[in-house]
Parts: C-alpha cells; sequence; structure tokens
C-alpha cells in the first residue's frame, strides 16, 4: 500500500487510519492479526524512545518482526517520532536514523522538530522529506506540542493545559509550515497528550483528554486539507475522535492504551507472553470496531 494515497482516501471518506505502537516487539504480531481479522487498515509503528526505553530493540528489529508477519492489504510499517531534540532534552542525530529506517522498508516516516523555532522545524522537516521522498516514503511532522513525554509529565493539570490552549498548534504557523516543509502529513496538538514513559509513572492511568475539534477544523482548512494526525490518541473519548475524524483528522496513535494491556498482562502471569498477546489482540480488536467503528476499512479504501 501507497500510505500517503491511504491517508488522502481517509480524509475524502471521513476515515482514520489506527496506527499501533509497538514497544515490546512481541505486541506485533497479535496487532497484525487483529487488523487483519477485522479486515481494516492500520499502521504498524515504533518510535525511537520504544526502543531507547522499552523494549522493541531496534527499528530493524521491528522491521525484522513486521515483514515476518504483515499482510499488505492491511497494514503498513511506519516510523513514529524521532526527535531533533527528544523528550530529555538533548540533540538527537535524526538523519541517520530516518536513512535506517528507509533502508529497512518502512513506507512512511515521522521527524519530531517541534521543540525547535518554527524555522528550524521547517528546514530540519524538509530534510527529512527529501529523504523520504527519494526512496518513495511518505513524510509526517509534528507542529504544537502534544506534551506527557517528558520526565516531568505534562508539568500542569489538564484542566489548566486545555484552557490555555498551551502547545496548540498556531493557524499561521500550519499555513506556512503546509507550505514550506514538505510534509505530507501533520501532527497537531490540539488538546491530547502523551502517555508518561518515565518508569516510576509508565503504568499510570492517563488524564481524559478532550478535543478543541474547532481548533482541529481550522488547521485543516489553513493547510489546505492537508491529513491531520492524532498523537496520544489513548484516553480520548470517543465522541470526540469522531468530531476530529470528521474535522479532517486521519491518522490516530495508539500506544498507552494497548502498552499497559499487555505490560498488565505480564504482570499478572509472569512469563506468560502469549496470555500477553491474546489480552493485546482483544483489545486491539475492539479499538478497531467498537472505538474507532474502522472493520471493514479495507474494502472502503479499495486496497486490494
Amino acid at each position: 500500500m501507497n500510505p500517503n494515497k491511504i491517508m488522502k482516501l481517509a480524509v475524502a471518506n471521513k476515515l482514520i487510519i489506527p496506527a499501533f505502537n509497538i514497544p515490546h516487539l512481541p505486541m506485533l504480531k497479535p496487532v497484525v492479526q487483529a487488523v487483519v481479522d477485522e479486515d481494516s487498515v492500520a499502521m504498524i509503528q515504533v518510535a525511537r524512545l520504544e526502543w531507547e526505553k522499552f523494549e522493541s530493540r531496534s527499528l530493524e528489529a521491528v522491521a525484522e518482526e513486521y515483514f515476518r508477519h504483515y499482510e499488505p492489504e492491511h497494514t503498513m510499517l511506519h516510523l513514529d517520532h524521532v526527535p531533533v531534540i527528544d523528550e530529555d532534552n538533548l540533540r538527537v542525530f535524526y538523519l541517520p536514523i530516518i536513512e535506517r529506517a528507509l533502508k529497512a522498508g518502512y513506507q512512511s516516516v515521522m521527524v519530531d522538530a517541534s521543540r525547535l523555532p518554527l524555522d528550524e522545524n521547517i528546514n530540519a522537516t524538509y530534510n527529512v522529506s527529501e529523504l523520504a521522498h527519494d526512496a518513495g516514503a511518505a513524510c509526517e511532522a509534528e507542529l504544537g506540542s502534544v506534551a506527557g513525554h517528558e520526565s516531568g509529565g505534562i508539568g500542569m493539570s489538564y484542566e489548566e493545559l486545555f484552557s490555555t490552549k498551551k502547545g496548540f498548534t498556531d493557524f499561521k504557523e500550519a499555513k506556512r509550515f503546509a507550505a514550506e516543509s514538505g510534509c505530507d502529513w501533520l501532527s497537531v496538538a490540539a488538546g491530547s497528550v502523551h502517555g508518561a514513559i518515565a518508569e516510576h509513572t509508565r503504568s499510570q492511568k492517563k488524564p481524559e483528554a478532550r478535543l478543541d475539534v474547532g481548533h482541529i477544523a481550522t488547521l485543516s482548512d489553513v493547510t489546505g486539507g492537508m491529513p491531520l494526525v492524532l498523537h496520544g490518541g489513548s484516553g480520548i473519548r470517543r465522541e470526540y475522535i469522531l468530531a476530529a475524524i470528521e474535522a479532517g483528522v486521519a491518522k490516530i496513535n495508539v500506544g498507552t492504551e494497548i502498552r499497559q494491556v499487555y505490560e498488565f498482562a505480564l504482570a499478572d502471569k509472569p512469563g506468560n507472553i502469549a496470555y500477553a498477546q491474546d489480552k493485546v489482540y482483544l483489545r486491539v480488536r475492539q479499538i478497531i470496531k467498537e472505538f474507532l467503528g474502522v472493520n471493514g476499512s479495507r474494502k472502503i479504501l479499495n486496497v486490494n
């Protein structure tokens, strides 16, 4: 599948492509199987922090596992968050990571330069877009600040974050970014938060987040209908997700929701990987069918 084409079809059909993160390598097989069994279309993805701070080992290990189990009519392989400045405020040599991913067969890649000033974010994203497009892949970028990965969490109450719109993607910046960065789709901030990744907080429940759907609709308008991405998708009430799809969101990242299912299952039955995999499989099917309502999306997206 061509992920750029699929994302545009998702926007046109008011559908959303779930993108499931793989922080633990054994999660990949049940996620793919759940997508296939729901006759859906989804991305399988891994972020840099998931091989640095969890147990996905490396982007190459995830690609190798993916190509053992993938179904080309149902799944695509995406490289999630490769930051230019990471959650620990350290500079990252991001271009070699992108090059490794493209060599390993990733069909789309994400650079996150959102912690940089706008001009630098545009330049970094443009460099990655050029690399990706030369390899026949798509590029995702981020503008605004989806908080939560930092060691201190979001740094305020969720209600304060939402009411002040701290970190929300700016409309004027989004218009310029879409015109100059070369990216194919854009992760925006409009109320969602990432799950905590610090060792002492990663098992905690995420705050129940809301979305400013009007903000998302305006971002879709100023970017010329560019497919928008929602990071921090776990923990948002269903009615907000459905409204965001109508407003132009075409991809939603699901990480904490299935990671904790896997980890809690192993805590319940230590060493029983098959038991944990089964729990992940059932939860992914539930997310696809009952929460997002995208079971059967393969037919709608004309994937043959």
